[in-house]
């Protein structure tokens, strides 16, 4: 995504934070009392760690205040099983909101190190298999790791209980990059739409126009959220026991989903592999089919009449007339030579083409006897098939089919071919020092990497705590708060590229959010369903399961079949992230779904 700023690790932060956790296990407090005779009229209700006024010693572990119902609830401590057996924990509703902020912010960090990892990792080696294959794991691997250890550690029941805050962390992770973040993409990134709604990069004249203003993005852009719509098959498969009202063969489905899902990662860091490869023939192709449209136009300009009749049929003897016409030595037979001339002949705009790569491609198509020549029929059926071909792509609301129907075709072959071009107008710097920008890229993934395995545990601890102590459903702290200390990073950096307001970086920026989409979908869903297959945990999470159907869905068809999004489609985004949280809260707690 967005190139950011070159930036090492702050030990001093990381180790002052570090240091802060670990001094509440030794802090102590004084006794605070107004007198001897009060203090022990009230001693029953009061709690120290500090010297009484008999000089004995207390174990409670927390400062003698006057205490009450709200404030037993909130500061009071209890016993509380530490994580690895010596990080700070506590039972208490400000203690597990500090500790949750604080490993938080850990998790940030983390994510933002692997991230900035990943782009300098890029940047030396390029796409491929880092690109490809790497990048988009260690995208999601904070992700992946808190919904790993909120169902491995601690009994059946516990994990039962703590996988709720996986689940929370899944479908918000989800609901936020495509409502939240897309829509505010569209907002930064808006430019001025032209005639044929196709933005105009760096040109922001008309404010907040609904309709005049908006984003724009390449056709390669659409295909990442068709992958992403795609991606939700899983989450179908294990949710059609719950459908067909079959509970018993729900363990089989998750594991049909957790097979599927796996499939499903293997099969998108093979396409993200070979995409270069893919981007190219794609781009090939749509020269070739600009070729085509470009030939038919020329034709009907040339021909002795139309080559389409009122009915939208093609019309063989205008064909052939169109024949004889391009027979220069009239022999019967169109050479590559004569062909090769009609192509020259024809002005293709800026399309950068190659005539001898054009010249062999239509002669491989209309030879169909393999002589080398375009005979008379052969010609007659070419010309046919590309008519045919044309008449698919352009829906005429016209009974007859006349020279705007070719132009309309032509037209759209040129924008197709526009928008798979690489507009990038990123300079591409040489990167000075290779082997300390390689090293330091390897270091920032492995300090990322470690930092989420480590806090994790610690993170679905606290939120775990903190729902207890306050009787607020763990699933709506996962979504809600979660999702910002793992994808903030990645939020900031789309944010920032978006603001740029061309549509190379529109498209990448968007490319980016599908592609985050459908590494929660596939990466982080089978780590979650291989926890509930191997702990044999019940799958009770319908309610989330049709949030994160409903939002993809949804947001899948709009940006599959369009690549122009005015400013009013960023309202569509925003208004599904509070519609997924009203789901969920009336599914599960009026509907008791769950």
């Amino acid at each position: 995504m967005a190139k950011r700023p070159d930036a090492f690790p702050p030990p001093l932060l990381l180790l002052s934070l570090l240091l802060l956790l670990l001094a509440g296990r030794g802090a102590h407090g004084r006794l605070i009392s107004t007198s001897a005779a009060a203090a022990a009229d009230e001693e029953e209700h009061l709690i120290s760690d500090g010297v009484t006024r008999d000089g004995a010693t207390r174990s409670d572990p927390v400062l003698l205040l006057r205490r009450s119902a709200g404030y037993s609830r909130l500061f009071s401590a209890e016993e509380c099983e530490q994580t690895y057996g010596f990080l700070p924990c506590t039972t208490t509703v400000v203690g597990n909101l500090f500790l949750a902020v604080a490993y938080g912010f850990l998790m940030f960090k983390g994510a933002t190190y692997l991230s900035t990892g990943s782009e300098l990792l890029l940047e030396i080696l390029g796409p491929g298999i880092v690109g490809g294959l790497f990048l988009p794991i260690l995208g999601a691997l904070p992700d992946a790791m808190l919904i790993l250890v909120s169902g491995l550690s601690g009994s059946k029941e516990t994990a039962q209980n703590q996988v709720l805050i996986g689940m929370g962390l899944l479908a918000g992770s989800t609901v936020m990059l495509l409502t939240l973040l897309w829509g505010s993409c569209v907002v930064v990134g808006k430019c001025d739409l032209s005639e044929n709604s196709t933005s105009i990069d760096l040109q922001d004249t008309k404010g907040f126009s609904l309709f005049g203003s908006g984003i724009s993005t390449d056709l390669q852009t659409s295909y990442a959220a068709r992958i992403m719509a795609i991606s939700i098959v899983p989450f179908i498969i294990v949710q059609l026991p719950k459908i067909f009202k079959f509970p018993s063969g729900q363990r089989l489905a998750v594991l049909f989903a957790l097979i599927a899902s796996a499939a499903l990662v293997l099969s998108y860091c093979l396409y993200q592999i070979f995409q270069p490869w893919i981007q190219r023939r794609r781009l090939a192709y749509a020269k070739h089919k600009h070729v085509i449209s470009g030939i038919l136009r020329h034709a009907q300009m040339q021909s002795l009449g139309r080559l389409l009749d009122d009915n939208g049929n093609p019309d063989g003897d205008v064909i052939r007339k169109l024949f004889h016409r391009l027979d220069l030595n009239s022999d019967g037979i169109i050479s590559s030579k004569e062909l090769r001339a009609l192509i020259i002949g024809i002005q293709f705009e800026e399309i950068d083409l190659d005539r001898d790569d054009a010249v062999e491609k239509v002669m491989l198509e209309f030879d169909t006897s393999h002589n080398a020549f375009i005979e008379e029929d052969e010609f007659v059926e070419g010309i046919k098939k590309w008519i045919n071909e044309a008449k698919r792509t352009i829906v005429t609301t016209s009974g007859a089919y006349s020279q705007r129907f070719l132009h309309d075709f032509h037209m759209k072959t040129k924008e197709e071919h526009n928008m798979l071009i690489d507009k990038s107008d990123e300079a591409v710097e040489s990167i000075d020092n290779p082997t300390w920008t390689c090293l330091k890229a390897v270091l920032l993934l492995l300090l990322g990497t470690v930092i989420a395995a480590v806090f994790a545990d610690p993170l679905v601890d606290a939120v775990d705590n903190f729902s207890l102590a306050t009787n607020i459903p763990s699933f709506f702290i996962s979504f809600i708060a979660m999702p910002l200390a793992t994808n903030s990073s990645e939020a900031v950096s789309a944010i920032i590229f978006a603001s740029r307001k061309k549509q190379r970086t529109s498209s990448l920026t968007f490319s980016e959010i599908y592609g985050g989409v459908t590494m929660n979908n596939t990466l982080c869903l089978a780590v979650f369903l291989a926890l509930v297959y191997l702990r044999h945990l019940t799958w009770d999470f319908s309610a989330e399961v049709l949030v994160i159907l409903v939002v993809c869905i949804v947001m899948g068809l709009f940006t599959s079949f369009r690549t122009k999004f005015p400013l009013w489609t960023c309202f569509i985004a925003y208004l599904l992230y509070p519609l997924s949280l009203v789901i969920v809260y009336i599914l599960d707690f009026v509907f008791g779904w769950s």
